[in-house]
């Protein structure tokens, strides 16, 4: 395995042609003293930008037109110089540079129109290459540059790695070659799959020309779940999730969650920016920055921040002394974040691996957000992953399980693992019942929309005990050899111009209450509504106490960690064998939304704005209590990297201790 260093700077060089003095204000004493006053020990720097230009001398491509000298060397040997690694960026799927010469490599949309980022000459963005086409022959002539003028690099860093379904020349020919129908979607969508393939196997090959074991990553903004097929191209994984940029704070947790399932060191990629990518003179508060890089260690990853490099290439100390705060804290840290693994109690099947669907699946977040925002120690697991190690496995609203999925699931059950299904999960292919005996009668989906749950007493949330509004329609199902959890109440009737009720919707009827909310059986639990769905989309704390409380209800005394903390706090509970000691990761910051839609497009910005969600002040979580079973018998807690013993307590299997107060990230070593 390629083992990552922690403190890693991806610094974006995307310059235009219209610009002068290119790295005129480049000075190798500055960039060695500001990179030092940020701890970082590894920096991404450019060979090749989305504009398509390169930032060294090269015999393949097109040196930017107003630099002067070999930049990428100064920045190279600088870092070199002071024990910092150096992976290289070539832009891959993006080259306004070459569209000059070769127009004819762009994708192409099915409607002819150009695809990608920018689909008109006349708009300003960067050109969206079809790897079908003669411009990988050239990407890769590029790469075995880099390698050969860099072969002491740490890596090569491939980026915007995608395939619409284009129409280009190169992609009819092909379709037309291997019997694909090129008026066919799905058709389409094999040609983009074939051109990715070998994207994959000949970038790979070129990167690794005259060294195998040459580093490589090839990034898409997200690691997709389920695709494994592709991950023998990857030496290592980089978790693009720039909370303010788009992705929020929730992504990387349940990205880095199912990463740490494989076979890969990865890191996480946030931004120094306000925003996102591409935002000269926007800074991030060093507070934010600090509980990112915390959360990145305590999910068990590297730690990475995006920089954007001003076009005169003078380093910008204001973003290394935010960095810099940080990655101070995580360098103390390091020795008791390296080769952990995660202690989980639940696996999150997600619904992205086994259905293919997008990087935000509803359902997956959904999910995510309960089991984060309940303490629960829980991993994101994709069908080829072992189960055996969880006490549940959590199927979220979307999943119907068939052929070695469906034998994986029941050998599971067979070893005395539980199912959590809510929704269409478990349910057959074709709707008709259930794969699972889950004990109840099905009778299709409700016509009713939304209805009404009634759970019983002690599944209901605290703070109420009448109808709760469902917003996607349920599965009829009557308890029939399983426990029943409730009732569903019906509305009088659905909101339509014949008959409707108020602003938004009719009451529930409370005549009728036919069906059942959910029902248990045995060691599987099963919920009528797809629950995660409708908190994803709605966030109401009823949904998520009435989940919580029907998973803690089958899990029963399997629960690890107990903590009191509030749903805004975290904790990931990682294991160092080769150091015979646990170490529990509590973390806490307030998010709040900031600022609201603004039309600031046209002109010199690229885009409208919309609301942030920022972290500012740090605020202390005080008096916190945790329990946690544990496998090893624990003989002494330290707070880290302190050293500082802890008091605790060891009775009927649990571990339970204080904490008077911390702020933004809080480590306890539990030594076996």
């Amino acid at each position: 395995m390629h083992r990552l260093r922690f403190r890693q700077v991806h610094l974006d060089f995307h310059t235009s042609p219209a610009i002068r003095e290119i790295g005129s204000k480049f000075d190798k004493k500055k960039w060695q003293e500001v990179l030092r006053a940020g701890h970082v020990d590894s920096i991404t720097c450019f060979s090749k930008c989305h504009h398509g230009w390169s930032y060294h001398p090269t015999k393949v491509g097109r040196m930017h037109p107003h630099l002067g000298f070999d930049l990428l060397k100064a920045q190279y040997d600088a870092c070199k110089e002071i024990d910092i690694n150096v992976p290289v960026y070539l832009s891959a799927g993006v080259d306004n540079c070459i569209t000059m010469e070769h127009s004819e490599w762009r994708e192409i949309n099915k409607d002819g129109r150009l695809a990608g980022w920018s689909s008109s000459p006349i708009a300003p963005g960067f050109h969206t290459m079809c790897f079908n086409s003669p411009y990988l022959d050239y990407l890769c002539a590029q790469i075995e540059e880099a390698v050969r003028l860099f072969p002491g690099c740490d890596g090569i860093f491939l980026d915007i790695i995608s395939q619409s379904q284009c129409v280009c020349n190169w992609c009819l020919d092909l379709m037309k070659k291997e019997g694909l129908d090129a008026l066919k979607e799905e058709d389409r969508k094999k040609c983009s799959q074939m051109a990715l393939e070998k994207y994959y196997k000949r970038t790979t090959a070129a990167a690794k020309v005259d060294n195998p074991e040459m580093p490589i990553f090839h990034n898409s903004g997200h690691i997709s779940r389920g695709h494994r097929d592709i991950l023998k191209y990857f030496s290592h994984l980089e978790l693009e999730s720039l909370p303010t940029g788009g992705w929020g704070y929730d992504h990387f947790p349940i990205s880095a969650k199912y990463c740490k399932q494989l076979d890969h060191d990865f890191l996480g990629m946030t931004g120094k920016f306000h925003t996102t990518w591409g935002e000269f003179g926007g800074y991030k508060h060093p507070n934010a920055l600090r509980y990112e890089c915390a959360a990145m260690i305590a999910y068990g990853s590297k730690c990475s921040v995006g920089d954007q490099l001003h076009p005169n290439a003078e380093i910008d100390a204001s973003t290394y002394g935010i960095i810099g705060a940080a990655y101070k804290e995580v360098e103390e840290k390091e020795q008791w974040c390296d080769n952990a693994e995660t202690i989980a109690d639940i696996g999150l099947l997600s619904v992205q691996a086994v259905n293919n669907t997008s990087r935000n699946d509803d359902a997956d977040i959904g999910a995510g957000r309960i089991l984060l925002e309940k303490g629960y120690l829980f991993d994101v697991i994709d069908g080829e992953m072992d189960f055996s190690k969880y006490k549940l496995i959590i199927l979220p609203d979307q999943i119907k399980p068939a052929g070695k999925l469906k034998d994986k699931l029941d050998a599971y059950l067979s070893a005395g693992g539980k199912l959590f299904l809510t929704g269409e999960s478990g349910l057959n292919q074709d709707n008709t019942g259930f794969v699972f005996d889950v004990g109840a009668e099905y009778s299709g989906t409700t016509e009713f929309c939304p209805d009404y749950v009634v759970p019983r007493d002690d599944l209901a949330p605290s703070f109420v005990k009448s109808p709760v509004v469902m917003y996607m329609k349920s599965q009829r199902i009557k308890a029939a050899g399983g426990e029943s959890l409730g009732k569903v109440n019906d509305p009088y009737f659905n909101r339509d111009f014949r008959h409707f009720c108020s602003h938004q919707h009719t009451p529930n009827d409370p005549a009728r209450a036919e069906y059942d909310c959910g029902v248990i059986n045995g060691n599987i639990l099963y919920l009528a509504h797809p629950v995660f769905t409708i908190y994803r989309g709605l966030g109401a704390v009823a949904y998520k106490d009435y989940v919580a409380n029907c998973i803690d209800l089958l899990l029963g005394e399997g629960k690890s960690c107990v903590t009191n903390m509030p749903s805004t706090a975290r904790v990931s509970l990682m294991e160092q064998k080769s150091e015979n000691r646990y170490v529990l990761h509590l973390l806490y910051a307030n998010t709040i939304n900031r600022g609201g839609e603004l039309d600031a497009s046209g002109g010199n910005v690229s885009t409208s704005l919309r609301s942030v969600e920022v972290i500012e002040e740090l605020l202390p979580l005080h008096n916190v209590t945790v329990s946690l079973k544990t496998e090893h018998k624990v003989k002494r807690v330290t707070l880290e990297p302190e050293g500082k013993d802890l008091p605790f307590t060891a009775k009927d299997g649990k571990i339970e201790f204080g904490i008077d107060s911390f702020i933004c990230h809080r480590m306890i070593a539990l030594h076996y």
